[in-house]
C-alpha cells in the first residue's frame, strides 16, 4: 500500500468515528427534548370546609299588603313611610260619616225589634190564661205565639245588621296587623279609597328575623338532607351581603316548596336568619353560604386538572421519569381546587403543569414539591 493509499483509509476511518460520536449525541439530545421539565405535588389528604354559594332574595318573616275593606275618602294618614309601627297601632283613617249613619240607622232598627218582639211577648202572655180558663180560642195564643217567633227573628237580623255596620264603621280606621316597618305610601289624603284598588295603601314588613330564598339543584339537595339527617348542618350557614361583608348571625336552612321545578330541576330553599339589628330589609340580596366539612379528603389545585367532556383527568407520575393519564372523581371545589373522590391517593404525585403539553405514557424530568 502506498502512501496515497493509507492517507485515504486514515481519512475514511476518521471520517466514521466522527460520525458514529455525531449520531450518538443527536439521540442523547432526542431523548432529552422528548422528556418534558414538569412539576409534581405529592398530595396528602386532611379535613377541608366546602363552601356553596347560592345567590338569593331577602324578605321579612312577615310581609303583608295593607289593603282597605270599605270605600270612602282618605282622611288621615298617622304614619310616616319607612316608621316602625306596633300591631294594632292605626296607620289610616277613611271619612267614615256614611258608616256610622248606617250604625246609628241599624240602632234604631233594632230597638224598633225589640219594641215589636216586647209587644208580642205581652200578646202571648196576656192570651195564655185566657186560654186555659176557655174565653179565648186556642187558635189565637198560637198566633200570637207565632208573632212572637217573627218578632224575634226580626230581633236577630237587627242585631246583625247593627253588628255588620260597626264592623264597617271600624274598618275606617286601618290599623297594623303585625309590628313592622312601613313601606311607600303612594295615596294621600282626599284620594278615594276602595277595596278593588289595584295598589296596596301600603306594605309592612316584620324583619325581627329575614328569610333568604334561594334555588338549590336536586344533586345538591339530596346532599344537604343527608347532611342533615346526620346531624351536620348546624349553625353552617352564613350570609355574604351585598358588599361582599359577612352577616354577623349564622342561619338555618329552611325548605320553601315541597316539589323540584320540572322546568328548572331546582327547589326551593330559605335560609333564617335572626335580625336583631334590622339590618336586613325586604327586597335586599345576598348570597347565602352553605358550609359542608369533608373528612380526609385529596385537594388538587386546578390547574392540575383536565377536563375533557365533563369528566376529569390528570397525570400521575409512575416510577421517576414517566406519567400515567388517570381519571378522577370530583365531590367539590373551591374557586382554586377539586376535592377528589376517587382516583388519587394521599402520596400520589401529580401533574400541575404542562397539562396540555403531557400525553399517557410521556416522559418527564420530574420536580417534586409536597402539597400545602
Amino acid at each position: 500500500m502506498n502512501y496515497r493509499t493509507g492517507y485515504l483509509v486514515l481519512s475514511l476511518t476518521a471520517a466514521a468515528v466522527l460520525y458514529s460520536c455525531g449520531s450518538g449525541n443527536g439521540q442523547e439530545n432526542t431523548q432529552q427534548t422528548q422528556a418534558l421539565p414538569t412539576d409534581f405535588i405529592q398530595v396528602k389528604s386532611g379535613n377541608e370546609d366546602v363552601s356553596t354559594g347560592y345567590p338569593g332574595s331577602i324578605e321579612g318573616q312577615d310581609n303583608v299588603e295593607i289593603k282597605a275593606q270599605v270605600t270612602g275618602y282618605l282622611e288621615a294618614v298617622y304614619v310616616k313611610e319607612g316608621q316602625y309601627v306596633s300591631k294594632g297601632q292605626t296607620l289610616f283613617r277613611i271619612n267614615p260619616s256614611v258608616y256610622n249613619e248606617q250604625v246609628n240607622t241599624n240602632a234604631a232598627a233594632l230597638k224598633s225589634a225589640l219594641a215589636a218582639q216586647e209587644t208580642a211577648r205581652l200578646e202571648v202572655e196576656k192570651l195564655r190564661p185566657l186560654v186555659e180558663g176557655k174565653v179565648v180560642s186556642d187558635m189565637q195564643l198560637k198566633t200570637a205565639q207565632a208573632s212572637l217567633k217573627a218578632a224575634s227573628a226580626q230581633v236577630a237580623q237587627a242585631q246583625s245588621s247593627l253588628g255588620s255596620s260597626k264592623i264597617n264603621a271600624n274598618f275606617t280606621y286601618i290599623k297594623a296587623p303585625v309590628s313592622g316597618y312601613i313601606g311607600r305610601i303612594p295615596n294621600r289624603v282626599g284620594n278615594l279609597i276602595s277595596p278593588s284598588d289595584a295598589s296596596p295603601l301600603t306594605t309592612l314588613s316584620n324583619i325581627s328575623s329575614v328569610n333568604v330564598y334561594f334555588s338549590m339543584n336536586e344533586a345538591d339537595f339530596i346532599a344537604h338532607s343527608r347532611a342533615a339527617a346526620s346531624g351536620e348542618n348546624a349553625d353552617n350557614v352564613e350570609l355574604i351581603l351585598a358588599d361582599g361583608s359577612t352577616y354577623g348571625f349564622k342561619g338555618r336552612l329552611e325548605n320553601a316548596s315541597g316539589n323540584f321545578d320540572r322546568n328548572t330541576g331546582s327547589i326551593q330553599m330559605k335560609a333564617v336568619f335572626q335580625n336583631p339589628d334590622k339590618l336586613l330589609r325586604s327586597g335586599g340580596t345576598g348570597r347565602v353560604m352553605i358550609h359542608n366539612a369533608l373528612d380526609g379528603v385529596v385537594k388538587l389545585p386546578k390547574t392540575s386538572v383536565k377536563d375533557i367532556q365533563d369528566k376529569f383527568f390528570v397525570y400521575k407520575l409512575e416510577g421517576k421519569e414517566k406519567v400515567k393519564m388517570m381519571q378522577i372523581e370530583v365531590s367539590g371545589s373551591t374557586s382554586q381546587d377539586y376535592f377528589v373522590k376517587t382516583g388519587v391517593n394521599a402520596g400520589d404525585k401529580i401533574a400541575i403543569n404542562r397539562i396540555d403539553a403531557l400525553t399517557d405514557g410521556a416522559q418527564v424530568v420530574a420536580k417534586v414539591t409536597p402539597s400545602k
